[in-house]
């Protein structure tokens, strides 16, 4: 479902891309912040919808939707500002996500799943030709990249290929605003390495009780030592906003800002 503000969306991509503040101050308040990198010429935003007490899904696996439409529509609207979404190929196997922008105008990103061990279906609807880029990360190439794809091959460690390199490498594609979508092991190993900018926490007014988290990192010893960042709280309309600022904790990937 659309709402009337959503017919302004363009016009905010467009100031947002050109360096202009957006004149719906909620938008600007919200997106603004995703305009440029602080820390080089890459923006990298985490997305994570939940529930209260921090699930992705219910115990069986269903997840469809624990998010109300107005966090579904901020969702489409951070996949319309960036120049690919990233997925790891868990999510794809057990939800085949379209990943495509279909709640508000705007063009579809690329599409990237990682894929170390080759397990893509053919038949996935990440790889739909809808004009937008696919690419599926390995780490073999063990088969051949599925059809109208595009391959890319890089090192692993334990199977697992590290975000720094797969931002190195999308960064080199031209894609250098990217959002890191889902599921919680590709997010949590995007944070653990201090890969993202901004992490956007949608949380529902629901409470699951049990199923997965959309976050789980490695264990500190004391509250000192967790993780901490500066957050502004935002009202979508039904879901809550909990926009986290990352930016002190990210590695430098890309071309590094210069102080003046």
């Amino acid at each position: 479902m659309r709402t009337d503000a959503d017919d302004n969306w363009p016009e905010a991509v467009r100031a947002l891309r050109g360096g202009a503040a957006i004149a719906a101050p909620d938008w600007e308040a919200i997106f603004g912040p995703l305009r440029r990198g602080s820390v080089d010429d890459l923006v990298v935003i985490g997305q994570s919808g939940q529930s209260i007490d921090g699930r992705v899904a219910a115990a069986s696996g269903d997840s469809r939707y624990v998010n109300g439409a107005a966090g579904l529509r901020h969702l489409h609207r951070l996949r319309s500002l960036v120049d690919a979404v990233v997925v790891g190929i868990g999510t794809v196997l057990a939800d085949d996500p379209q990943l495509t922008v279909r709640r508000v105008a705007g063009a579809n990103p690329a599409r990237v799943v990682i894929d170390p061990n080759g397990r893509m279906p053919e038949t996935a609807r990440v790889l739909a030709a809808d004009g937008a880029r696919r690419i599926v990360m390995r780490a073999k190439p063990a088969a051949p990249a599925p059809a109208g794809a595009e391959c890319i091959v890089l090192p692993a460690d334990g199977g697992v290929i590290a975000p720094a390199a797969i931002l190195q490498v999308l960064a080199g594609h031209g894609l250098r605003k990217i959002l890191v979508e889902g599921g919680p092991y590709t997010l949590s190993r995007f944070l653990t390495a201090g890969c993202l900018d901004r992490l956007h926490v949608v949380v529902a007014p629901v409470i699951l009780g049990a199923g997965p988290f959309g976050i789980a990192l490695p264990p500190v010893a004391s509250v000192e030592e967790a993780l901490r960042a500066g957050m502004h709280v935002h009202d979508l309309g039904g879901d809550v906003l909990l926009d986290c600022d990352l930016s002190a904790h990210r590695v430098a990937i890309g071309c590094a800002k210069k102080s003046t």
